[in-house]
């Protein structure tokens, strides 16, 4: 996280205890001691020791962790569900632990929303009504509440259900309501507590795409809590792994799956499916070689010739692709008297730089030229070479 970043949320040495004689465990913890003599001594569990971390604004910041590691701990502590038994929590630079009822009341009202494991909908409620209950709560008018209850399950994809009831729902529409649900109050910062973990694989992949779709409109802070280290490293832009109430290490899936920090990391990724953590971006590279559309022939050759290619993609002033042109059609061309705009071709893939390994795998079988990897507007931000796939998945 760059200097220039906002820190939407700061956690400083954030200690969690359940039990009596906290103070002595505390004192333990201090001097080293672990989970397992704190607990034989004074009865008392560390449920989260000593973390620290920070959330950038817009930033989707997934814990990972197996069962007892203390991740749904860590959520619930971030809006104070769990009042922390020592250390800070910031929220736009503002310590949410010294916040009296009203306060805290407020902020979670304003900034925090959270989507549950189970969704938590209220059964005895229409989709409608489930969805305007924190907008009833924070006092807004009929008419503007349904209308904003509408606009959010239309961003879900549930237009036409807003008088149906839970029970009529299946589990991945039952999701969608809680986040249509906890998107309606547009809170800052979304809490998601391994919310698609009930829901069988092929819905939760689903429900995987449509949170990445809505946020890279919205752009929300997000804490996404999971024991899942594929979905972490599908969703998170950074992924915290826990064990024992300690966090192990924080960093982008492609440094833990480059630089596990211990070996507990080490055997936790190992079996981690790599085509479906690695994007484009993450294994594209800038060329060396490229020509103007306002080259000649011989340049184009020239280049070719020089880097030891059979191709080469040709630009405009804007970056923008134009083509690509093939060594063999080059020397052709010249012969011929021709330019080279005639005989650009478009024979080549494109991608963008958020398109996962796996999907370019069969493209990288079948084709003999680079994939060029395009912005929304088609500029050229860097090639793919068939190896740099099939490497990806070693």
């Amino acid at each position: 996280m760059s200097a220039e970043t906002k820190k939407k949320i700061e956690v400083k040495n954030l200690t969690k205890l359940f039990g009596k004689n906290q103070k002595e465990a505390l004192e333990m913890i201090a001097d080293g001691a672990s989970k397992e003599e704190v607990l034989e001594k004074t009865g008392c569990t560390i449920g989260v020791k000593d973390v620290s971390f920070a959330v950038s604004q817009g930033e989707v910041f997934v814990v990972m962790g197996l069962s007892g590691s203390g991740k749904s701990t860590l959520i619930r502590c971030i809006n104070l569900l769990n009042k922390p038994t020592s250390g800070e929590i910031f929220i736009d630079g503002e310590d949410i632990t010294k916040l009296d009822s009203r306060q805290l009341r407020q902020m979670r009202q304003t900034k925090l929303a959270m989507v549950f494991q189970h969704f938590g909908l209220f059964t005895h409620k229409t989709v409608m009504e489930n969805v305007e209950y924190g907008l009833e709560v924070k006092g807004m008018s009929v008419e503007e509440r349904k209308e904003t209850a509408r606009n959010n399950l239309l961003a879900v994809g549930l237009k036409g259900y807003e008088d149906s009831y839970p029970r009529q729902l299946s589990g991945g529409m039952q999701q969608r309501v809680g986040l249509a649900r906890a998107l309606a109050t547009d809170p800052d910062i979304l809490l998601m507590d391994e919310p698609f973990s009930a829901l069988d694989p092929l819905i939760r992949r689903d429900m995987q795409q449509e949170l990445l779709d809505i946020q890279s409109k919205l752009q929300k802070t997000i804490v996404f809590i999971t024991h899942d280290i594929n979905e972490a490293f599908k969703i998170g832009d950074r992924v915290a792994v826990m064990k024992d109430g300690v966090v192990e290490q924080i960093g982008t899936p492609e440094e833990i799956l480059d630089s596990p920090a211990s070996d507990y990391i080490k055997d936790f990724v190992q079996d981690v499916d790599r085509s479906k953590v690695l994007q484009a971006k993450d294994i594209m590279f800038r060329p060396s070689a490229l020509i103007s559309d306002t080259a000649g022939l011989k340049t184009a050759i020239r280049e070719m010739e020089t880097n030891g290619i059979s191709s080469i993609f040709v630009l405009d002033k804007q970056r923008k692709l134009k083509g690509i042109a093939t060594i063999d059609d080059a020397v052709a061309a010249l012969d011929a008297k021709k330019t080279l705009a005639e005989i650009l071709t478009q024979d080549y893939h494109t991608t963008t730089p958020d398109v996962y390994v796996r999907d370019l795998i069969p493209i990288a079988r079948e084709t003999k030229l680079p994939l060029a990897v395009l912005s929304d507007d088609g500029r050229l931000l860097g090639i793919i070479v068939r190896a740099s796939v099939l490497s990806a998945l070693v």
